[in-house]
């Protein structure tokens, strides 16, 4: 299968220098349909939008912030007669999940979404999901984990659930959201998938971030998406049996079958992608590479810290330093192929991580790339930048530092620190 990386295209920022600015996307092949109806929507109210018009059958939800807005406006097309979905008011975020998979081994198109302590309380039902194959879409609102309590934005929720089995999206904007969230639903419910699905949106920086977003027709929405097929459902007129005991005997043969099926996605996921590229003109891909041709040294990242990444690119550019940024949007399984394209050439990365793996000696983003270079003999000297955590403002400037680090490492072939807390108070 050809090797495809969405290239955005590079440009030199208009006057004021550095300003703040909405960059519109601007991958290759991306237009902007005038038929489109562009509104205001903050993140939560993007993703509630597109799971309505996905035509979902069951929203079991509990309300935890930063995630509420999205059950709430949901509950409110719900009342309001625009969708016909059965909303179930749950005790618990456990209760919702595994409302979540009873409804989904009956055949019907399930959403829910969470954060933080609420993923965590779901922990256990994460793998009972994707070990049934459920294909249920839920939208991750990322925000720190407790103690100490904090409500604001980091990756740590998702990252202390990476290994659970599920597809996992990450999505740097407003449109992205949405987006993405429509083509979850096809993702996970491919016939060579059926597996559970996260979309990853950062707690306040986009769940309360008011953007543009275009919008599609109902019915355009509708057809993409079609209907859920479910081959193996509960049918009294079929009996079939789920969560049965599988022994040593058996069990390793099924989790071989969900590494299979998570393979399976990583293909499943383009053709989706060039699908909605057909009907919509956005392009996106498995990653994404920004000023990478000619660059020496790079930074990698997840989610809404991609726009100010560029933002630094754009500034060291100014100044003649050859540097660039990279940004996945899917994360498990990990677009090992891709990813070494994206690097390709480079001599050194600084690799953002917005967690803690506590006694691990990379964080988890820069773990997996680091074996991924590894792996293919490449000799890139590779840093890991904590920012953002406990929702940390991550500017400009720190990661415009931490590129000019690694252009050191280029230039010498040493890295100082590989691990640097930017910005805390030692």
């Amino acid at each position: 299968m050809p090797i495809t990386v969405v290239r955005r295209e590079f440009y030199t920022p208009k006057a004021p220098p550095f300003a703040p600015k909405m960059m519109p996307y601007k991958g290759e092949g991306m237009t902007v349909d005038q038929s489109q109806e562009v509104v205001g929507n903050t993140g939560d109210e993007a993703i509630a939008l597109a799971a309505k018009q996905s035509r979902v059958a069951v929203v079991p939800a509990y309300p935890i912030t930063p995630q509420t807005i999205i059950v709430e406006r949901f509950s409110e097309y719900i009342a309001n007669g625009e969708v016909d979905t059965e909303f179930i008011c749950v005790e618990s975020e456990h209760s919702a999940l595994s409302a979540c998979i009873g409804s989904s081994v009956c055949g019907v198109r399930v959403f829910t979404a969470t954060a933080s302590q609420g993923l965590a309380l779901m922990h256990e039902a994460l793998f009972a999901a994707s070990g049934l194959r459920c294909p249920i879409v839920m939208a991750v609102a990322n925000r720190a984990l407790s103690a100490p309590i904090n409500i604001h934005g980091d990756h740590s929720d998702m990252m202390a659930s990476r290994d659970c089995g599920w597809v996992q999206i990450f999505v740097e904007n407003v449109q992205e959201a949405y987006d993405w969230t429509i083509m979850a639903f096809k993702i996970a419910e491919d016939a060579n998938v059926e597996l559970p699905v996260t979309v990853n949106i950062d707690g306040f920086t986009l769940t309360h971030c008011m953007m543009d977003l275009q919008v599609l027709k109902d019915e355009e929405v509708a057809k993409f998406v079609g209907t859920r097929k479910a081959e193996l459902k509960l049918d009294p007129r079929k009996p079939i049996s789920y969560g049965s005991l599988a022994l040593p005997e058996y069990y390793l043969e099924i989790k071989r079958q969900q590494v299979e099926a998570l393979e399976n996605a990583h293909p499943a996921t383009e053709k989706v992608l060039d699908e909605y590229a057909s009907m919509t003109g956005r392009r996106y891909g498995l990653v994404e590479t920004y000023a990478t041709e000619d660059a020496e040294a790079a930074i990698l990242c997840l989610g809404s810290a991609a726009g100010t990444a560029r933002e630094a690119v754009d500034r060291l550019r100014q100044q003649g330093k050859k540097v660039g940024s990279i940004k996945l949007w899917l994360y498990r399984p990990l677009p090992v192929e891709e990813l070494l394209c994206a690097t390709e050439g480079l001599k050194s990365l600084v690799v953002l991580d917005r967690s803690i793996s506590f006694g691990a000696p990379f964080n988890p983003v820069c773990s997996d790339v680091t074996v991924v270079l590894h792996q293919a003999g490449r000799d890139t000297k590779v840093m890991n930048a904590v920012m953002g955590i406990g929702g940390r403002d991550i500017s400009v400037q720190d990661l415009a530092g931490e590129l000019d680090k690694a252009l050191e490492a280029a230039r010498t072939g040493e890295v100082q620190a590989p691990v640097t807390y930017v910005g805390v108070r030692e």
